[in-house]
Formats: C-alpha cells, sequence, structure tokens
C-alpha cells in the first residue's frame, strides 16, 4: 500500500532532477501527480503523470494551474516547489538582469506557488487534521554563505524564512510546510556549473566537505521529501532539513585522517 494513496500532489519543476525525482517517488506512492515545468518531458506520454507548462514566474498562470487542478481532482493535498534555476557573482560583477532572473524563479516563483496553493488548500476540509502540506526546495547556500553565490544564496535564504513564516501563519489552519536544503546533488543545473574545466577543482573541494564523501542523487532528496509529506511527518512543520550527506554539520580540515577516520 503506498504512502500516499488518493492524495493529489503538485510538483514545480517536474522535467528534470530533484522534481523529476519527486514525481516519480510520488507516484509510485500512489498519489496522483501533477507536474509542472516550461517543457512536458517526452517521457510522460509513458506513463500515468499528468504534465503541464507552466512557468512559475507568470503569477497568473500558476493560479489558474492550481484551480484548474483542484476543480478536476476536488482537492491538492501536497505541493512540492522544486523549480529552480542557478546562478550567481560577487555583487559588483553581478548584472541586475542575472539577480532579477534568479530572485525571479526561485523566491518569487515560489511565492506564487505557495499562494496559490495555500489559497486552495485554505478552502479544504481537514482530512487527518491536516488541509495540505508544502515542500518548498531551498539549499545549503540557503542556511550558509557561499562565495561567488550573491543571488542564488538570497533566493534560497529567503525560501527558508519564507517556509518558516508559512508555518507560523497556517500551522492553526492544517497546512504544514518545510523546506529541504540538499549540497550537492546529481542534476543536470549542478553538472552543467561544476562540470566546467575551471570548476572540477572546486567541485572536488565542495564534495570533500560533503562527509559521505559523494555527491547525492536526486532520488535521496525524493525521499526526504516524500517523508515530509506524509503522514510520517504530521507533527514536523518550519523547519529546514538539509539533504547534504552532512555537509553542514560542520568543517573537518582533515583531522579525521589523524584518526584514521578517512575511509
Amino acid at each position: 500500500m503506498g504512502r500516499l494513496n488518493g492524495h493529489v500532489a503538485v510538483v514545480t519543476g517536474a522535467a528534470s532532477g530533484i522534481g523529476a525525482a519527486c514525481v516519480e517517488r510520488f507516484h509510485r506512492e500512489g498519489a496522483h501527480v501533477v507536474g509542472l515545468d516550461l517543457t512536458v518531458p517526452a517521457t510522460s506520454r509513458r506513463t500515468r503523470v499528468e504534465h503541464r507548462e507552466v512557468d512559475v514566474t507568470d503569477e497568473a498562470a500558476v493560479a489558474a494551474a492550481f484551480a484548474s487542478i483542484a476543480t478536476a481532482r476536488r482537492r491538492i493535498d501536497i505541493v512540492v516547489n522544486a523549480a529552480g534555476v542557478g546562478g550567481g557573482a560577487p555583487v559588483h560583477m553581478l548584472e541586475g538582469s542575472e539577480w532579477d532572473r534568479i530572485i525571479d524563479v526561485n523566491l518569487k516563483g515560489t511565492f506564487h506557488v505557495a499562494k496559490a496553493a495555500v489559497t486552495i488548500m485554505l478552502d479544504q476540509p481537514l482530512v487527518e487534521g491536516e488541509r495540505g502540506t508544502i515542500v518548498n526546495l531551498a539549499s545549503v547556500e540557503g542556511l550558509e554563505g557561499m562565495a561567488a553565490g550573491s543571488a542564488y544564496n538570497a533566493s534560497k535564504g529567503g525560501v527558508v524564512l519564507l517556509t518558516r513564516n508559512m508555518a507560523i501563519d497556517y500551522g492553526r489552519m492544517g497546512i504544514r510546510v518545510n523546506a529541504l536544503c540538499p549540497g550537492l546533488i546529481r542534476t543536470p543545473m549542478t553538472s552543467a556549473v561544476t562540470d566546467e574545466p575551471d570548476l572540477v577543482a572546486i567541485r572536488d573541494a565542495m564534495l570533500a566537505d560533503h562527509k559521505l564523501g559523494r555527491f547525492g542523487e536526486p532520488e535521496e532528496v525524493a525521499a526526504a521529501a516524500l517523508f515530509l509529506a506524509s503522514r510520517d511527518a504530521s507533527f514536523i512543520s518550519g523547519v529546514a532539513l538539509p539533504v547534504d550527506g552532512g555537509y553542514t554539520a560542520g568543517r573537518d580540515p582533515q583531522l579525521t585522517r589523524l584518526f584514521g577516520l578517512d575511509g
């Protein structure tokens, strides 16, 4: 029996990476999943997952999509806000248009989706004490800074605090809101940056600071999203959960090697 049987889940950024992994995992767990993204993945024709073309920076389009889903499926139980873009530079080198692009997708897009979701959830009857649950994708860079990450850091830090604010505002209405903060995850967006020849050494240094010594996989983040969206997390709201292989646990200047703890 699936953990999400009978639930309706909406996932943004559904065409690739973490969003696609969430779509697949939630579908396997019995949810009716609607994926939203700028493009519809070709694989959608071979599955029973519904996909729609929606730009999260377009507030009216997001609101219309959510209203249509709620009308067709009678309610929306789960929302995963996974749409996002990378980029950034030191502030004095960052074009205003690049700042706007990153903030518009990562933070404002999250707001658009959250607003549309909450508007619908507030009018839904309680089911097992809940009207709905939202999982926002932030980043370890929303918990601590990263060199040259000005706009991206700001956007993901904003997602973390938006999540906590929503948890405060809507908890008594039966809506849980949490965030996931992934570290280095093997996704197309990550690879597009970290596989650049000039950045391989930097990638490897960052990877060394992930205490498990490897990249994370999108499926591992999807498993954490499933937990937060499920009744197993029924008393959890307002958290920013790192899924980072121990990256934010602290720094190890190779002292573990002195104790034979380097694997």
